[in-house]
């Protein structure tokens, strides 16, 4: 049994853990409930989107995609081709287009084609400002706190605390449930011993769901940051030849580098391609994505370079194991590789999480006035002495 000293220590190390925490982490919460269901809710704005194509049917050229999005006779003629992205869940092939190569990227504007047939399907965006999208913001907010790299950082530290604060509170939950059964609520000890049952009951209940998605934030929360550094690393290797070339003005055909990434990732699905680009991606090379093709898996990703001029497939280092963990994290984090019931999972334990915070506020700010009075109390007690 723990020591009178070692439960004071415990106490203190759950209570400032969980207070320098829980502001963030209800947001996070929050923000995380819709996101558990984000594939139904985009389903529900964009219902012609599950109906269109059919999945196991032979995906139609993209080289004749492209030229319906930007040839003479297409939509956008002569304009730059940015990335090219097959939307699985959709049965779609979407082609983002900008109307030049240095154009800001938020006149970006994409062309969402039938995977089976390769007719245009729907123009998302004409020439301006892509509209602000609110799960966009809500994942943005869950992810990154709004302000980029810094609020990463600030979600790692919460994820932290949140891993200290599970951790002290099922170390404590021991010596304080020791004369009472499991799942007792002391409804008739006033409301504040009533909220400090309901805080323990919820927090033990929900321990482990809570532990894994501590770690796993706080591995996603690192994950770009990782993956930045390994890209630079990878690809300048990789362009190391390509130094003294230009970029190409005409490039190979985007269909044949999609064939032979393919053939170069047995086991994987392509996911996107960036076209050249010296921002983001290479300035000679398309760069193919491919990811698991199983739930699981599907967040695992490789990436594949292949010659924009040539059509050469170029090696790549392997992406490192610790990356590829991160990765693994991603969905245990957001519960969306089992389908609708780990979804719904996922939601419950979130909302008894949140019902863990809020007791816990309640708790803190209740505890104000039992303190002011101890301390009345205590000087009363010199007084008279």
């Amino acid at each position: 049994m723990a020591s009178a000293r070692a439960v004071r220590i415990g106490i203190v190390v759950h209570r400032w853990s969980a207070l320098l925490s829980t502001v963030v982490l209800l947001v996070l919460c929050v923000t995380g409930l819709p996101l558990v269901f984000r594939d139904e809710i985009v389903g529900m704005l964009e219902p012609a989107a599950g109906q269109v194509g059919a999945p196991g049917k032979a995906r139609a050229d993209l080289d004749a995609m492209v030229a319906a999005a930007r040839g003479p006779q297409g939509l956008f003629p002569g304009e730059t081709v940015r990335w090219i992205s097959f939307e699985q869940g959709r049965h779609e092939v979407w082609v983002a287009l900008a109307p030049s190569y240095d154009a800001a990227r938020r006149f970006d504007h994409v062309v969402r084609f039938d995977a089976a047939t390769g007719h245009p399907n729907v123009v998302r965006l004409s020439r301006a400002a892509a509209p602000v999208s609110v799960l966009g913001v809500v994942l943005r907010l869950h992810t990154e706190l709004l302000v980029g790299s810094t609020g990463e950082w600030v979600l790692f530290v919460m994820a932290v605390l949140l891993v200290v604060a599970t951790v002290s509170g099922v170390v404590l939950y021991s010596p304080y449930m020791r004369r009472l059964d499991f799942g007792t609520v002391r409804s008739d000890r006033g409301k504040r011993i009533r909220w400090l049952d309901l805080h323990n009951l919820l927090g033990i209940c929900t321990a482990v769901w809570v532990l894994g998605v501590g770690i796993t934030g706080a591995l996603n929360a690192v994950a770009d940051p990782a993956y930045d550094r390994w890209r630079t690393a990878a690809l300048a290797e990789a362009l190391a030849p390509y130094v003294h070339e230009p970029m190409p003005k005409v490039t190979s055909s985007v269909e044949a580098a999609v064939r032979l990434a393919e053939a170069a990732m047995p086991g994987m699905r392509i996911r996107s391609v960036r076209y050249p680009d010296a921002e983001l991606g290479s300035p000679h090379h398309y760069l193919v994505w491919a990811v698991g093709n199983t739930p699981l898996t599907s967040r695992l990703f490789a990436p594949v370079l292949v010659d924009a001029r040539t059509g050469a497939l170029v090696p790549v280092a392997a992406v490192p194991w610790h990356l590829k963990a991160i990765q693994l994290s991603r969905p245990l984090h957001f519960g969306d590789y089992g389908g609708l019931p780990l979804k719904l999972i996922w939601a419950a334990l979130d909302i008894l999480t949140i019902m863990v915070l809020a007791t816990g506020i309640g708790l803190w700010f209740k505890r104000r006035p039992v303190l002011r009075e101890s301390a009345r109390l205590r000087r009363g007690g010199l007084q008279r002495r």
